[in-house]
């Protein structure tokens, strides 16, 4: 089993794959293919690295998959923007105090986070 401890040291913390890929598409702006994406992610992962990845984020319904030729393109469901929101809805889903959880946020905001806050709760389009 020698290599390993090679491998381990170039291994991604778990999600940052599926991340990078996703930034890609976002960055890519229009439907790809693995071979595309792959061009993009740091580290030079295998293509069907790359496959794997995109074909488990089409199964937790993060991007669309379309047949494109013998492959298929794959595009994000939501912008990044969009991903964060839902992101932060899910984990605001998981605790019973949400009220103690938003004090903790807005305190933790930079001052014009704050503000642009502030503007968007009053419905004031930003500028």
């Amino acid at each position: 089993m020698s290599g390993q401890g090679d491998l381990a040291g170039s291994r991604r913390a778990r999600g940052e794959l599926e991340s990078e890929v996703l930034a890609a598409l976002w960055a890519l702006g229009e439907p790809a293919g693995a071979g595309t994406v792959r061009e993009q992610v740091s580290g030079e992962p295998a293509y069907t690295t790359v496959l794997t990845i995109l074909s488990r984020l089409h199964d937790k319904g993060l991007v669309t998959r379309d047949r494109s030729g013998r492959g298929y393109v794959y595009a994000p469901v939501r912008d990044e923007a969009g991903h964060a929101a839902a992101g932060m809805r899910d984990l605001m889903e998981q605790v019973d105090d949400r009220a103690a959880v938003l004090a903790r946020f807005v305190s933790g905001l930079r001052a014009e986070d704050e503000k642009l806050l502030e503007e968007l709760l009053r419905g004031q389009p930003r500028s």
